[in-house]
C-alpha cells in the first residue's frame, strides 16, 4: 500500500487533470479561520481538494467530548466519507484562511479515465489504512508513543520536508494535539519536553515546530518510554 500522502497526491493530480479535460468541474471557494467546511450528519455528495491553507476534522463522543481525527494541508482530499455514507461521519473545521476545490461525486463516477478511478480507489484504500492504524495506536501504544506516532505522520503530511526533519509552519495548539492522541493538554507538553530534551522536536526561532522524523522514527521504536496512558 502506497503512503497516504503518495495517495492523496495522486488523486489530486487526477482531478486537476480531469479538470483541464473539462470532465469535472469543481467549485472554487474560501473558508474563513474556524468555520466549517461541513458538519456532522450533514448530507452531502463532493469531496473537497485543498488547494491552500489547512482543514481539521473532528468528530465528538457521547459525552461531548470533542476528539481530533485528522489535519490535512494543500494539496489534500478530504471528505470521501461522502462515497460510503449518506450523512457526514465527522465534522471539517478551516484551521486558518483557506481555498477548496469542491468535487461532485457524480461527476468522478461517470468520468471515464481509469487513472482518476484508480486514484480514488488507492485513496479510500489508504485512508482505511491509517484509520486501522489510529485504532490500533490507541490500543497499544501509551499516550508517549501515540504523540509521537503522531508528529511523525504530520511531518510527513504537513510538514515542510528538509532532508531527515519536517518543519510545521502552521500552528497546531497542544489542546489539538492532546485531541488527536487521545491525552490532556498538559501530558502533550510534558512529551514535547522530553521530545525537545532527547534532540528529536524542537521550536524554531519563530516558533515553528521541527520533526526530526528519523530520530522520532527511531525514539518511537526503540526507546523504552516510562511514561503511563
Amino acid at each position: 500500500m502506497e503512503p497516504l500522502c503518495n495517495a492523496e497526491q495522486r488523486l489530486a493530480g487526477a482531478l486537476q487533470e480531469a479538470a483541464r479535460r473539462g470532465t469535472i468541474r469543481g467549485t472554487r471557494f474560501h473558508v474563513g479561520r474556524r468555520e466549517h467546511v461541513y458538519n456532522l450528519g450533514q448530507p452531502d455528495a463532493h469531496i473537497y481538494l485543498i488547494e491552500s491553507g489547512q482543514v481539521k476534522t473532528l468528530t465528538h463522543t457521547r459525552d461531548g467530548k470533542q476528539c481530533l481525527l485528522s489535519i490535512h494541508g494543500p494539496g489534500d482530499v478530504f471528505g470521501e466519507c461522502s462515497l460510503l455514507a449518506a450523512n457526514h461521519t465527522e465534522t471539517a473545521q478551516a484551521m486558518q484562511v483557506t481555498t477548496l476545490v469542491q468535487v461532485r461525486v457524480g461527476q468522478i463516477m461517470k468520468d471515464c479515465d481509469p487513472l482518476l478511478h484508480e486514484a480514488l480507489i488507492s485513496h479510500m484504500a489508504n485512508r482505511l489504512l491509517e484509520q486501522q492504524q489510529m485504532i490500533a495506536n490507541l490500543v497499544t501504544m501509551d499516550s508517549e508513543h501515540r504523540l509521537a506516532a503522531l508528529l511523525v505522520n504530520l511531518g510527513k503530511k504537513v510538514g515542510k520536508r528538509r532532508e531527515h526533519t519536517a518543519l510545521i509552519r502552521d500552528r497546531i495548539t497542544q489542546e489539538e494535539l492532546a485531541e488527536m492522541v487521545g491525552t490532556t493538554r498538559s501530558r502533550v507538553g510534558y512529551f514535547l519536553k522530553r521530545f525537545s530534551l532527547a534532540g528529536v522536536v524542537h521550536r524554531t526561532e519563530d516558533a515553528h515546530l521541527c520533526i526530526h522524523i528519523t530520530e522520532l522514527t527511531d525514539y518511537l521504536e526503540n526507546s523504552s518510554l516510562s511514561a503511563g496512558l
